[in-house]
Order: structure tokens, then sequence, then C-alpha cells
């Protein structure tokens, strides 16, 4: 599984012209589920999205998590983040896994992430969907299950 999380001060989702998503503080995170993941793989990247410090303490540390903070998460499945694009110039997607597959795997982090504690907003699976958000700092992460990067 692969997870872009990025700080925001605000981030949405509008599918067809309605808002189906949105927050405050906290963070964006793009996911991508890969073929063969399984349940192992929501726990790792739903522990790290909880848990990663990235928000400044009284020090102007990089040292509060989004709990701490009292942050939410905006999730957002997106296939592309497992496409491949070192050969020619249209990338593959071999490697994302199915909808029937990444569907569940991507309800399981949504509810490992609430579980946590903290609030979540989500995008719409399968849909065509309008992304906005302010990143803050920038801060952008890259997560992978994997361990691929």
């Amino acid at each position: 599984m692969r997870c872009v999380v990025q700080k925001v001060t605000r981030a949405s989702v509008t599918v067809a012209g309605e808002l189906v998503g949105e927050i405050g503080m906290g963070y964006m995170v793009l996911v991508g589920a890969e073929e063969g993941d399984t349940e192992a793989d929501v726990i790792y990247c739903a522990d790290k999205i909880a848990g990663l410090r990235v928000f400044e303490d009284a020090d102007d540390k990089l040292n509060l998590s989004v709990k701490d903070v009292g942050g939410s998460v905006l999730l957002v499945s997106q296939f592309t983040l497992l496409g491949d694009a070192r050969k020619g110039r249209r990338p593959s997607f071999i490697r994302a896994a199915r909808p029937e597959q990444a569907e569940p795997l991507f309800e399981k982090l949504v509810q490992r992430v609430s579980d946590a504690g903290i609030p979540v907003a989500t995008g719409r699976f399968r849909t065509h969907m309008e992304v906005s958000l302010v990143n803050d700092g920038p801060v952008t992460i890259l997560l992978d299950s994997k361990k691929g990067f």
C-alpha cells in the first residue's frame, strides 16, 4: 500500500459538483492499494498516518502528530500511485489492486485511522474526483508498506 501524506491547512473533495469530503488542519492522504496487499499493509499505513510527527511543537520542531494538534485526515483512493512509468510514456498500472480488492482495504484503512481517535473524511471510491488542498509547509511524506522507497 502506498500513501502520499500532505500536511494541510484545509482540503476537500468534490464529485460532480457535490462536496463529499472536507477537513481543516490535518493530512490529505492519497492511497493506492497494491496487488497482494493485506490487512498488515493497512495496519502499517494507518499506524504511520496516525503517528507521524510533522506538526510544530512550542519550539518550532516537527514533533507533534495529527492527533496531538486536534487535526483530521482526508483519505482519497488513487490507484495511479501504483503506476510504473519507467518504460515508454504510458504508465502501467498492473501492480494496482483490482477495485474489488482495493475498496475493502481502503475501507479498513478509514476505520483504523478513525479508531485511532482521528476524525476522517473521504473521497468517493471509483469516481472522478476534484481534490483541493492547501499544503502547509509544504510537508509531504511518502509511505510504502512494502518499503519500496
